[in-house]
């Protein structure tokens, strides 16, 4: 049975997109009292001279300390009251999701739904300010064992991983034991990518931003007024033609990045309620004439 497909789905990826930090540097570096700074020169050694993943190499130092292994799931939950964000977060989710209780739109039940999709620990969102206005997160995640401390990396979600979660919110997987790649006819597909906008800040999110582009989906990369490379790299994206828009990260109303959102979602639900009203009218038989 084909799903109505009048839902907007907006992917937001969360380091240095939503917050203007790397999540660890809020909350499990200051716990442990390690210094950023080190932190990633030893990941990025890890990288260079050991052929680690980024994400296994930030796991597996953070694992070698007892501090963080004693922190639990739980822990990491409450960590996520200490993450920033940029201006606008999280009241965004909410103020964007009233676009489409215009009645015209309502008329044809357009809505939205917000989904993070992190290389982060996704135990920390859980436990966030910003878990409530969101329909699912996904992100790297670490298993306990039978004492509850946190013993090795359950999932590591890296940039090219993060792509099947765009799969999953356009199929409506969002169940993890369902296999994403089950075939799935497109009008069945809960989000049609058309219907969906991916947020992203740089390099990290080239694959999510080129599966969008390639599927009809919309795209907008965010960069950090304060430094100079992050607007550089979202430049580099815009020129290349990765992403449709570059914006500050600001989500307040009346902001650059805001406006454009907000385009976005209308020109998306004015799309949609045409397509239904296509629909709807193809479904009528007039009357016979004599």
């Amino acid at each position: 049975m084909s799903h109505p497909q009048n839902i907007i789905g907006i992917a937001y990826d969360f380091d240095r997109t939503l917050s203007p930090h790397s999540m660890q540097e809020d909350t499990v570096l200051p716990h442990l009292k390690l210094d950023p700074q080190e932190f990633w020169l030893n990941v990025k050694k890890l990288i260079q001279e050991h052929y680690y993943e980024s994400e296994l190499a930030w796991m597996r130092l953070l694992l070698e300390h007892d501090s963080f292994r004693q922190i639990s799931n739980q822990g990491l939950r409450e960590m996520g009251k200490l993450l920033q964000y940029y201006p606008g977060v999280p009241e965004i989710f909410s103020e964007l999701t009233q676009v489409v209780n215009a009645p015209e739109y309502q008329e044809y039940g357009v809505s939205i739904e917000h989904y993070v999709i992190t290389s982060g620990l996704r135990e920390v969102l859980e436990g966030s300010a910003i878990r409530p206005h969101v329909k699912e997160v996904f992100g790297s995640e670490f298993d306990e064992d039978d004492r509850g401390q946190l013993c090795f990396p359950k999932r590591a979600v890296g940039h090219t991983q993060k792509t099947q979660y765009l799969f999953r919110i356009n199929k409506g997987y969002l169940d993890l034991h369902t296999d994403v790649n089950d075939h799935m006819p497109k009008e069945e597909r809960r989000i049609p990518f058309p219907n969906m906008i991916y947020i992203g800040d740089g390099p990290t999110d080239i694959p999510c931003f080129a599966i969008m582009s390639d599927s009809g989906g919309r795209t907008l990369a965010v960069y950090d007024p304060t430094n100079l490379s992050s607007f550089n790299s979202g430049m580099q994206l815009r020129k290349a033609e990765r992403v449709e828009e570059l914006a500050e990260a600001n989500y307040q109303n009346g902001s650059h990045l805001r406006r454009l959102l907000e385009y976005m979602v209308r020109e998306i639900a004015d799309r949609i309620c045409e397509e239904q009203r296509r629909l709807r009218e193809a479904k009528v038989i007039a009357a016979p004439r004599f």
